[in-house]
């Protein structure tokens, strides 16, 4: 076993030593994630079915230990509105003991896939695939706050997506304006209010609005307190509900669902986070983690955890840099809990609803959505399947289905890939013998200081995308410029197409420009399409490799 890969990174930055002035950012970054997590932990607490402390204990809980073990130096960890569909379901079916027994479970699942190695292979999964089921989980969440967000005089609401939409428009007359009002204004604070402070969230600020609005002007709205009575700012001590073999059984798909979502999560939310610092986390050490913290989670009564993108991402971009910025992030939310948790009663659940009506569009992948579904052809299918089978029927039967779709069509394109390059030779149109290999130097001996060249071979599908990434992501010494030589690449998918964008945006922002030879005319319609032809720039793609280089000479010629 490989002892570095198996390293929290935190381990590692303490070892090699932290310097002081990152800590002081590490702890302010903290301050501010604890306090951006503390709404949303209520809000996904409730929105899952279960009592609001339970999402802040899940956040403090896992996001400590999400932190303190994992193999990201800045991911922050807790409850996610994608785990919302997931956990209402189990609860409305099981109740809270079968939803605690299934993440338990699901812990162990996921600390499995790390310890086995599969991190790596999670990451695969095809794009449209990942943009399908998301966007579906963000619009599921969205009318699973109907309810809340117009205050309709409900008691119980199904799980499943159409027999929602069938109840509430029975209820569309009886509006509570009040509870409107509170969520059109929460969702307008969310989505506005960093015009007015960069450090305050908006949803704290409409939180603490809200609740002083409703309290002092004794509104006519529901309240977390009403719902739910007094909030309990206790922990109780670890314990699991009572076992049988009939229960452990139902629980096993439910828990197979929770640790794949948490797995797929976990990991985007990490990589996010790398091309944001620059960084390369440990999938596998960072799985290992995950699946302690809903271990943990599990025994203190606590829902599902992952990697929090949002909150990683405010955490990046207020300074904090190594796991003590997670840590510190799980201490101010267990200070909140004792000392304010019981006057979390007095929140009105219209706001609340307003601050996940923000967060399902934050979620829903929706700009990725449209471009993908205007490349056409096989991606369209694989992201309209995944979508409406999220949506309709269930999240991991989506999954699998995405996963074969995407196993078919590869193998088709790679069939329709090797017609072509045999009618080619047929016809002596192009194609040649491989012969022997002919290295760069041999081939172009004049390639200018400054200038790297790399030749992509074979198709640029969801299962090498990743390695391309990590390949140039981490060369120890960055050039001017980058060509990519693509004359040997028969087609690229909407994941290669994903990875090649964001690996430019991230290679430009450390002053590398990126220039494309020899793309191939059955994969430039795909760079058009998607709009990463616009994002490299047409002058940047170039029929030839030796127009490239000429081109890339003149751009660094003083």
């Amino acid at each position: 076993m490989n002892s570095v890969q198996f390293t929290p990174k935190l381990f590692t930055l303490l070892k090699t030593g932290i310097p002081r002035s990152q800590l002081l950012r590490d702890l302010i970054a903290g301050t501010v994630v604890g306090i951006v997590a503390f709404p949303l932990a209520v809000a996904f607490g409730i929105a899952s079915g279960v009592s609001p402390e339970k999402g802040l204990i899940t956040a403090i809980a896992a996001g400590l230990i999400i932190s303190a073990l994992g193999g990201s130096r800045v991911q922050i960890g807790g409850p996610t509105g994608a785990f919302i569909v997931i956990v209402y379901g189990v609860v409305q079916d099981y109740g809270v003991d079968g939803l605690i027994l299934a993440t338990f479970i699901a812990g162990f699942m996921i600390a499995g896939f790390g310890l086995f190695r599969l991190g790596n292979l999670i990451k695969f999964i095809p794009y449209p695939l990942i943009v399908g089921f998301t966007s579906a989980i963000a619009l599921i969440i969205f009318t699973s706050q109907i309810k809340d967000f117009l205050g309709l005089p409900l008691e119980k609401v199904p799980a499943d997506f159409l027999e929602k939409l069938i109840l509430f428009s029975g209820f569309l007359g009886q509006i509570n304006g009040y509870s409107l009002a509170i969520a059109g204004a929460t969702v307008l604070l969310v989505f506005n209010f960093h015009r007015v402070s960069a450090r305050v969230p908006g949803s704290m600020a409409a939180l603490l609005l809200s609740t002083a609005a409703v309290t002092f002007l004794d509104l006519p709205v529901p309240t977390i307190g009403s719902i739910y009575g007094p909030i309990s700012n206790q922990i109780a001590m670890p314990h699991l509900p009572p076992l049988n073999l009939e229960l452990l059984r139902e629980m096993m798909h439910p828990a197979f669902a929770i640790a794949i979502l948490g797995a797929i999560e976990s990991l985007l939310s990490a990589v996010v986070a790398d091309g944001m610092i620059g960084g390369r986390h440990r999938s596998n050490v960072e799985l290992m983690a995950q699946g302690g913290a809903n271990i943990f989670s599990a025994l203190l009564g606590g829902i599902p955890a992952t990697g929090a993108i949002a909150r990683t991402a405010t955490n990046v971009k207020n300074g904090g840099r190594t796991p003590i910025a997670g840590i510190t992030h799980a201490l101010v939310l267990l200070l909140i809990f004792v000392f304010l948790a019981p006057y979390a009663a007095y929140i009105p659940m219209a706001c609340l609803a307003g601050i996940l009506v923000g967060v399902s569009w934050h979620m829903g992948e929706w700009h990725s959505f449209l471009s993908v579904l205007r490349q056409g052809g096989s991606e369209a299918i694989v992201l309209l399947s995944t979508f409406l089978l999220t949506l309709f029927v269930d999240l991991i039967i989506a999954i699998e289905i995405g996963i074969v779709l995407s196993s078919f069509i590869f193998v088709k394109r790679m069939s329709d890939a090797t017609q072509i390059a045999d009618a080619a030779a047929l016809t002596g149109t192009g194609g040649k013998n491989e012969g022997p290999e002919t290295l760069f130097e041999e081939e172009l001996p004049d390639i200018p200081e400054g200038i790297l060249l790399y030749e992509i071979s074979g198709p640029l599908f969801f299962g090498a995308s990743q390695k391309f990434q990590d390949v140039l992501l981490n060369l120890h010494q960055l050039p001017r410029i980058i060509i990519l030589r693509m004359k040997n690449v028969p087609f690229i998918d909407s994941t290669g197409l994903y990875r090649l964008r964001e690996m430019v945006k991230h290679l430009r922002s450390n002053g590398v420009e990126i220039m494309l030879s020899g793309v191939q005319p059955g994969v430039r319609p795909a760079l058009t399409r998607s709009g990463v032809e616009d994002f490299i720039g047409k002058s940047r793609i170039h029929p030839q490799i030796a127009d490239a280089i000429a081109a890339a000479t003149q751009m660094i010629e003083p």
